[in-house]
């Protein structure tokens, strides 16, 4: 009996990973179509998704004149371009960046005080913990580009990319409790995973400011960028990421799912995640092409 409720429960983890699948339905009191028709609501600037032919998608998050804050469009449009990378078969890499060289401060705030129950609180934590989940397990190597703020709902974005890079003179703050409440987009649950429990309960009752030194210390960012100008940060954050997707997309994707089953899936689920990709791989154009390459993969 034990044994059968264990392997319902590594069935469902498993089908919780595959491409396209939501966090959240019905039953667990999460009504989609209920939730977006309350943050159409809420208009003002856009999420831009530009696929490039190399592999490397730019995200954008474009509402300058609130510094990027999400509004309720934003966020529904945000959902929609996770669902368009799902999509895209080609892909091997997206970066995350604000327009003008401003990251995200959060949400809108005359959204927030329009949703001012806690039912609405939830629904809206639920909504976006389900987007960024989703965007999490995307067969995409993701970086967040931080340059200027990323406050509050703009600081849980970051920590749902795989790596982050940061300007000279950027920030990150999560300012939650000053808001009087505690992040609800899934950023505390990977700041732990990023940073550790220690450190990550000092950031968040600390609010405290994360300037690029100290989070390169810390370990929050993987490098801070040479430019501070935001179309030459753009580029150096791309040529950062081609280190890791250089590579047939099946490749490169098949080893984000990989790791992806072995951070959130039991061993045993992991281990047969793996043979599984691996038979998809095996014998294939990429495989076949490497093997015949002269020293196989010694340079």
């Amino acid at each position: 009996m034990a044994k059968s409720l264990l392997t319902s429960s590594l069935s469902t983890r498993t089908k919780l990973l595959q491409t396209g699948v939501s966090l959240y339905n019905t039953s667990h009191g999460f009504h989609e179509e209920e939730v977006k028709k309350l943050l159409e609501q809420f208009p003002g600037g856009s999420i831009d998704l530009q696929k490039k032919q190399n592999g490397i998608g730019i995200l954008t998050l474009n509402n300058p004149s609130k510094l990027n804050a999400f509004s309720g469009v934003m966020m529904l449009q945000l959902l929609e371009k996770v669902i368009e990378l799902e999509n895209w078969t080609e892909g091997k890499g997206i970066i995350v960046h604000g327009a003008k060289n401003t990251f995200c401060s959060g949400s809108d705030l005359n959204a927030v005080k329009s949703l001012s129950t806690p039912e609405d609180g939830v629904a809206l934590s639920m909504f976006m913990q389900n987007t960024l989940t989703r965007f999490t397990r995307l067969p995409l190597i993701s970086v967040a580009l931080i340059q200027g703020w990323a406050m509050g709902g703009g600081a849980e974005l970051t920590t749902a990319c795989d790596f982050r890079l940061m300007t000279l003179e950027s920030e990150i703050r999560f300012v939650h409790k000053e808001m009087g409440i505690v992040p609800s987009w899934g950023g505390a649950s990977r700041l732990v995973e990023i940073i550790g429990s220690r450190q990550a309960l000092k950031v968040l009752t600390g609010a405290l400011k994360l300037d690029s030194k100290k989070a390169l210390n810390m370990g929050m960012v993987d490098e801070v960028l040479q430019s501070s100008e935001e179309a030459k940060s753009l580029e150096e954050a791309q040529e950062w990421l081609v280190q890791f997707v250089n590579g047939p997309p099946e490749v490169i994707r098949g080893l984000k799912k990989s790791v992806c089953s072995g951070k959130e899936l039991y061993l045993e689920e992991a281990l047969q995640n793996e043979r599984d990709l691996l038979g998809t791989l095996w014998g294939g154009p990429a495989n076949l092409e490497a093997l015949a390459k002269k020293g196989k993969h010694i340079k």
